[in-house]
């Protein structure tokens, strides 16, 4: 049974390995794959279509964006450093704080802009109003 598995997890490797190696060529390598596919045994090339149709590669911007999305998505793992998680874990902390307080500063701003927008509009509205008062 471990034998399978280990032949499994090769394969796995290999086919991840080549996924990696097309992606970090783009677009391109992935349609130029297809077509040797289709030249030299039909069902590959066909394999590959299907595969990049269904793994959205053939219609998005770029297959290196998706590669390095997957890239960003091990930064909260553990080091084994207890010390270094704990700082780690601290400054990411302090920086969402800051975050949030420096949105709600900005928040702030867009209000305090808009209460005087408003305000300069219902001065203006006011002025033609009194005005036409005072000409009566």
């Amino acid at each position: 049974m471990s034998t399978t598995a280990a032949h499994v997890e090769t394969a796995q490797g290999w086919f991840s390995r080549s996924e990696a190696w097309l992606d970090s060529k783009g677009k391109g390598a992935w349609i130029a794959a297809m077509i040797l596919g289709f030249i030299f045994f039909w069902p590959i090339g066909l394999a590959l279509l299907f595969y990049m149709i269904w793994s959205k590669r053939m219609f998005n911007g770029s297959c290196k964006s998706r590669r390095l999305a997957h890239v960003g998505s091990h930064k909260f793992r553990s080091s084994g450093n207890t010390a270094f998680d704990s700082y780690k874990a601290d400054t990411l902390r302090r920086l969402e704080e800051e975050q949030t307080a420096f949105e709600e500063f900005l928040q702030r701003l867009r209000d305090a802009k808009d209460k005087a927008e408003f305000d300069q509009f219902m001065n203006d509205r006011k002025k033609p109003a009194t005005a036409d008062e005072s000409d009566d």
